[in-house]
C-alpha cells in the first residue's frame, strides 16, 4: 500500500458531522504524493514544519511553515508534502464559520496552532454541548479573522498555458523570454501576453516570479540552502535570488523562516 493511499484512508472526515475536527499528519521520512481526492468536509492545511504543495481550482498552493491553505468543501485536490513536513488538517463542516467560497492560503497565529493541536486530542464524535465543542468554535472563529496571503500560482486549462506552464514547473531554471516561448507555442510575442493575463491574471513575468517564489519556499521549508534554491531556480547570483524573494515577501529568506 503506498503513502498517498495511507494518508487518505487515515481519517474519513465525512463520517461525523461535527463543526470541526483535526488530525496531525507526519512526514519526516519520505514525500507524501496524496491523490486528487475530495469530501464534503471543507479542509485547512497547517504546515508546522517542512511544505506542502496543493493543486486545486486550477491552481497550485504553496504552504510554508506556520500559513495554511483553506480547501472548500467538495472542492477535488492533490497535495505533495516535503519529506521532512509535520502537517495539522482541520476539517470543517459545511456552513461551521464563514470562510470563503474559494481556495486561499491563511497566515496562522501562534494560538490557532495552539487551538488545532489540542483539538487534534479530541474524539471525532464530540457531543454538541461539549469542551471539545466549545474548542472548535473558539477555533473556527479566529480562523476566520485571519488575514490572507498571496501563495499560489494560477494555472490555466487552456493548453498553450498549461504547456508552458508544466515545462517551468518542471524546469524552473529555463530563462527563456515570452518571445521564445511564443514562437515554440506558434504564437506571436503579443497574443501569448494577451493570453497570459486573459488566463491567469498575471504578466508572465509576474507569473514566472511567482512560480520561482513558490518553489523557494518549498525547498528553504525542506532545508535546502539559498544557494542551492538559488542555482535550481537559474539565478545568476544568491543576491539576485535574495533580491526577488525579497520584492515578493518583503524581507529576507533569513528573516522570514527566523520569524
Amino acid at each position: 500500500m503506498t503513502l498517498s493511499r495511507d494518508v487518505i484512508s487515515l481519517f474519513d472526515p465525512d463520517s461525523t458531522g461535527c463543526a470541526a475536527v483535526a488530525r496531525h499528519i507526519d512526514f519526516t521520512e519520505y514525500e507524501a504524493e496524496v491523490p486528487v481526492h475530495t469530501h464534503r468536509k471543507g479542509q485547512f492545511i497547517l504546515a508546522l514544519y517542512g511544505a506542502v504543495t496543493c493543486r486545486a481550482e486550477n491552481d497550485i498552493w504553496i504552504v510554508p511553515p506556520h500559513c495554511g491553505v483553506w480547501i472548500p468543501g467538495g472542492t477535488p485536490h492533490s497535495a505533495r508534502a516535503t519529506w521532512n513536513a509535520h502537517l495539522s488538517y482541520l476539517f470543517v463542516e459545511p456552513g461551521a464559520a464563514a470562510l470563503p467560497e474559494q481556495c486561499c492560503t491563511f497566515a496562522v497565529s501562534p494560538l490557532i496552532r495552539e487551538l488545532i493541536s489540542r483539538l487534534v486530542g479530541e474524539d471525532a464524535h464530540y457531543p454538541p454541548d461539549s469542551h471539545a465543542a466549545r474548542l472548535a468554535r473558539v477555533t473556527l472563529d479566529e480562523l476566520v479573522n485571519m488575514p490572507q496571503q498571496n501563495f499560489n500560482l494560477p494555472v490555466s486549462e487552456n493548453p498553450k498555458i498549461r504547456e508552458m506552464a508544466d515545462a517551468l514547473v518542471s524546469h524552473p531554471q529555463d530563462r527563456s523570454t515570452l518571445r521564445e516561448w511564443a514562437k515554440r507555442l506558434a504564437l506571436s510575442e503579443r497574443s501569448l501576453a494577451r493570453l497570459m493575463v486573459r488566463e491567469t491574471g498575471l504578466s508572465f513575468g509576474r507569473w514566472r516570479q511567482q512560480l520561482h517564489l513558490i518553489i523557494a519556499l518549498r525547498g528553504l521549508a525542506s532545508g535546502q540552502s539559498v544557494q542551492n534554491v538559488a542555482n535550481e531556480l537559474g539565478y545568476e547570483s544568491v543576491n539576485a535570488f535574495i533580491t526577488m524573494f525579497k520584492k515578493s515577501v518583503g524581507c529576507t529568506p533569513a528573516l522570514y523562516f527566523s520569524e
